[in-house]
């Protein structure tokens, strides 16, 4: 498991955490923070006021505040990274403690597939030594707190099916990611794209 991630259970409880809106070309984005460590990520929502009210359900308490100096850094990778500007996110303090043993593992093994690939729920499933568990994997991936930052985006399902996406936009959110990052699938030469079938392809 990658250092960036810790798992006490204990720091949740410190404090209610913070949270910050950012613009990005796909929309708004937030992040959210718990002393020295990100807790939380939102892609876009249809407006500022239902993405503070996703927040508050999420991470109740949580006050909108000016972001310290490495949450505004991160927010700056993210902007940079949907305007074509490939970001790795894997050094980053995550603070995931409220996540589960199973799910800190899935979140490690999709923080290191690079940019501009992708994997299946059974390879990550192989990885964290479950092999016959990739459904639990694409719930673990749907739960994960902090999207973008953990890309649960360059997970697909097998037989060139996507699978699904949790966060606002669902698939075609999933889609616009994954184009963004020119994402090609594992041991192909084609693109993601070329390779989809007709009827799962981005309009």
């Amino acid at each position: 498991m990658p250092a960036a991630i810790t798992s006490n259970r204990e720091a949740p409880g410190r404090e209610a955490g913070a949270f910050f809106l950012f613009d990005t070309l796909l929309g708004r984005c937030a992040l959210v923070w718990r002393g020295a460590a990100i807790v939380g990520a939102s892609l876009p929502e249809s407006d500022d006021a239902a993405m503070r009210r996703s927040l508050a359900r999420r991470f109740p308490g949580a006050a909108e505040a000016d972001p310290p100096l490495f949450v505004r850094a991160a927010a700056d990778r993210v902007a940079r990274h949907f305007a074509g500007e490939p970001a790795d996110f894997s050094d980053l303090a995550l603070d995931l403690s409220a996540a589960s043993g199973f799910e800190r593992a899935v979140y490690a093994a999709a923080l290191a597939i690079p940019c501009g690939e992708t994997r299946t729920y059974g390879d990550l499933a192989r990885v964290v030594g479950q092999p016959q568990a990739a459904q639990a994997v694409g719930v673990a991936l749907g739960r994960n707190p902090v999207p973008i930052l953990v890309p649960c985006h360059r997970i697909l399902a097998g037989a060139g099916r996507t699978g699904g996406f949790s966060a606002p936009g669902g698939v075609a959110t999933k889609f616009r990611l994954l184009e963004i990052e020119g994402a090609r699938l594992p041991g192909e030469g084609a693109g993601l794209f070329d390779a989809l079938p007709l009827a799962v392809k981005p309009a």
